[in-house]
């Protein structure tokens, strides 16, 4: 049974760096990471944590335990930094599906 996505399918590397919230000096992050993962590039519309409508160009695909909240600073394939709109975790223990996390960028 599988119970993560398989990393053969996560051909991309991703930039992370966890949004830690906001300091004296503006956003706060954590230390940078490089994660494998699928990213797909397209223009879709979803709706950020607060429940605005905004524009998602980026979408991530990634291993279960990526730790990136929705403020987090991107640096995906090609260089382009972006921001976290929004981040869903994927599960659906007992079925043979794989489980990820999926994460939509600015």
């Amino acid at each position: 049974m599988v119970t993560r996505v398989p990393p053969s399918l996560l051909r991309h590397r991703v930039g992370v760096e966890p949004y830690l919230g906001d300091g004296a000096y503006g956003p706060t992050y954590g230390p940078p990471a490089e994660h494998s993962a699928l990213v797909g590039e397209a223009v879709r519309m979803v709706r950020a944590p607060d429940g605005r409508e905004v524009t998602s160009t980026a979408q991530i695909i990634a291993a279960p335990d990526l730790d990136c909240p929705p403020g987090s600073r991107v640096t995906l394939p090609r260089g382009r930094i972006t921001t976290a709109i929004s981040t869903a975790v994927h599960t659906a223990p007992g079925l043979p599906v794989p489980a990820s996390t999926e994460v939509m960028c600015e």
